[in-house]
């Protein structure tokens, strides 16, 4: 090959890699002016909740709380917090102020929803949010040994547990959960309209419904919490989440 030719060659191999480098130079200071720089005087660090400030807690403030929170949520305004603080912080001890029992819909971030964070609360999620021996268990040690002032059993919209029980779906171990939800199902019988998982209006007639069964379902499997909310130590209540508002709709 002549001379003239090879450095053509490597001039060109040169040029491109030239430019490759200043490409990604521009791509990394593009990178660099893109990072998000948040003043440490908004940032919560270690701010788990005590047991001090646990016991002051009343269930009516707790759930005043929780309305706050998604209030929040809503409005954008949920604050930064420093997760590896607070990790450190409930490391030796946690006193969440509610237990939520919710679906297992991964579009219905709990803790967000209410604005809360590490050690805030405590969260069982079952598909369908139903309740049974194991779910009921978790819920008396998060109320009567750690303290937990308010059961909040959260529903949502366009449930998929909720349309396949409407459906009657038939699978595996699906099918004895979803014999749980199928009692507010069969309850809606006087329901106007289809009472099909096509129609939104149902769906959500049976979620509530299925919200409230669950909460009688606790008091009446659950004598140690159903006592509890007798004396006033802690509440238990009803919610649906509005999937395209993000708003939680307390059934009080």
């Amino acid at each position: 090959m002549p001379h003239k030719t090879l450095l053509l060659i490597a001039c060109a191999v040169s040029m491109s890699l030239i430019s490759c480098k200043q490409q990604s130079n521009s791509n990394q200071t593009a990178k660099d002016s893109a990072t998000i720089t948040i003043p440490a005087k908004d940032v919560l660090t270690g701010q788990v909740l005590t047991e001090e400030q646990q016991a002051a807690l009343t269930p009516a403030s707790v759930l005043q709380l929780l309305k706050s929170g998604n209030a929040d949520f809503i409005n954008d305004e949920l604050t930064v917090r420093n997760n590896s603080a607070r990790v450190r912080e409930a490391a030796i001890g946690q006193f969440p102020k509610a237990v939520i029992l919710s679906c297992l819909d991964s579009r219905v971030p709990v803790e967000d929803v209410f604005h809360c964070g590490i050690g805030d609360l405590f969260v069982a999620r079952v598909a369908g949010n139903i309740t049974n021996e194991d779910i009921n268990g978790s819920l008396e040690y998060a109320c009567k040994v750690s303290g937990s002032r308010l059961i909040l059993v959260l529903g949502h919209e366009y449930c998929g547990a909720i349309k396949s029980a409407i459906g009657n779906v038939q699978l595996g171990n699906i099918t004895a959960l979803l014999a749980k939800i199928r009692p507010a199902v069969d309850s809606l019988a006087s329901f106007k309209g289809e009472k099909t998982a096509d129609n939104n209006d149902f769906v959500h007639a049976v979620c509530e419904k299925n919200v409230r069964l669950t909460i009688q379902n606790i008091r009446k499997q659950s004598s140690i919490l159903k006592d509890m909310e007798a004396q006033g130590q802690i509440k238990i209540v009803g919610a649906v989440y509005n999937m395209t508002t993000g708003k939680v709709m307390f059934m009080e």
